[in-house]
């Protein structure tokens, strides 16, 4: 691409980004963060946070009876969790890049510079195909992370899951979520213990399935099945399900209830292969 032509399609993607972003980021951080402490009150709550029966409650001697009201003169409301640096929980986005992945590819690519840019997690950002391309480093800028995924190329799940493995530094503060078709041009049954491998050490993994430009999921059902028979949930997941998906993958919580209350099916487990990542 001419550096001319290439400026120009960086201000329009930038543009096009930044306003993505500010949608996400909101949405983002209200779901990641939204989650109250209620084991903790406080007595300076954000308006959001105030606990109104417990307030009203507290503050029933100050009821003006001319106005038929009570005049808060003390607020009780709920405590935010405030992580430390060190508490950070670590979420790795292992992207297949092959040309079937274009939308999504460009999908977490921006999701990923949204999530860099919370400070209640670390995110990394991994493409591949039969190659891999660490784009971590890239995330502040995701114009940058745009141009710097090249769609095409076979497909090795096996070695990019060997590749962000090995650089998961706390598992059981770990978040593996892996955006594929599942259609592996490697060592499919290496990949399968290499998946188990992870959950056994107390990685939260979730496997995306890619979508289609008419937004139906596009997979290997086969490999999801056996995927899905590990206890990894299995499912495509659309741009705007990305925040709520990921807040509850943080809390652990169960992504399958998630699922079902997003109206999402999840890939059924292959009755076939439970001891395909033995």
């Amino acid at each position: 691409m001419p550096d001319k032509t290439k400026d120009i399609a960086r201000s329009i993607i930038s543009d096009i980004v930044a306003k993505l972003m500010q949608r996400l980021e909101q949405k983002t951080a209200e779901a990641i963060r939204g989650a109250l402490d209620k084991s903790r009150r406080t007595n300076r709550p954000r308006q959001r946070d105030i606990d109104w029966p417990r307030t009203i409650t507290a503050n029933l001697r100050h009821y003006q009876p001319d106005h038929k009201t009570v005049v808060p003169e003390k607020l009780v409301g709920f405590m935010r969790r405030q992580r430390r640096l060190v508490d950070l929980d670590e979420v790795t986005l292992c992207v297949d890049q092959s040309g079937s992945m274009a939308s999504s590819v460009i999908y977490a690519s921006i999701f990923a510079a949204v999530m860099a840019s919370l400070p209640v997690v670390r995110t990394k950002l991994v493409c591949f195909d039969t190659a891999i391309v660490d784009l971590t480093e890239e995330l502040s800028d995701p114009v940058e992370v745009l141009f710097g995924v090249q769609l095409g190329g076979g497909t090795d799940i096996n070695q990019a899951v060997a590749y962000c493995a090995e650089r998961i530094e706390r598992p059981t503060k770990a978040h593996f979520v892996l955006i594929t078709d599942l259609y592996e041009g490697g060592n499919g049954k290496e990949l399968l213990q290499r998946l188990a491998a992870l959950v056994r050490s107390g990685v939260n993994v979730v496997v995306l399935l890619a979508l289609t430009d008419q937004g139906r999921p596009g997979y290997d059902p086969s490999m999801a099945g056996s995927v899905a028979a590990i206890g990894i949930p299995v499912f495509a997941c659309t741009p705007d399900h990305f925040p709520d998906m990921m807040a509850a993958a943080l809390r652990r919580e169960d992504i399958g209830a998630w699922a079902a209350g997003a109206d999402i099916k999840l890939v059924r487990a292959d009755a076939e292969t439970p001891n395909a990542a033995e």
